[in-house]
């Protein structure tokens, strides 16, 4: 299984030179945590958390209407290609201590991206199938005793 399979499509964005007032307020709108920061051509640049606008602009006393999102965003972003298999992106969140990674295409345009939610809501939904399988194998078992 592909880290694209299961990725978030719906992706919100911030400019590199936007504030953090309205990267957080876009937060609110979508009702999200995490903007990913990229340029005109929607390749990847920087990631902003909520966590990041508390830590590095309200904690540091910084006025958000006046402090650009890429003063407080985090970069280089971590990104995995979209083909990747999902053990890799596992293993790149480990790696890099992340809940999130930044997913993109051929070209390195944003196409996604993966948290570990995602990969939590698949998980389940297999380990469902294969509950199903045992469940039907038994009472298949159980018919002929």
């Amino acid at each position: 299984m592909s880290v694209g399979t299961i990725c978030s499509r719906i992706v919100a964005t911030a400019s590199p030179d936007e504030t953090v007032e309205e990267g957080a307020l876009r937060m609110k709108e979508y009702g999200v945590g995490t903007l990913v920061v990229v340029n005109a051509s929607r390749q990847p640049h920087g990631i902003i958390t909520d966590r990041d606008i508390m830590v590095r602009c309200v904690a540091e006393a910084r006025d958000p209407a006046d402090t650009p999102v890429s003063d407080i965003m985090s970069s280089p972003v971590r990104t995995l290609h979209e083909a990747s298999p999902l053990d890799e992106g596992l293993q790149a969140m480990q790696r890099v201590k992340a809940r999130r990674l930044v997913i993109t295409d051929d070209d390195g345009v944003l196409a996604g991206i993966l948290s570990i939610d995602d990969v939590v809501s698949v998980l389940a939904e297999q380990v469902d199938r294969i509950g199903a399988v045992l469940e039907a194998q038994t009472r298949e078992v159980l018919k002929g005793v």
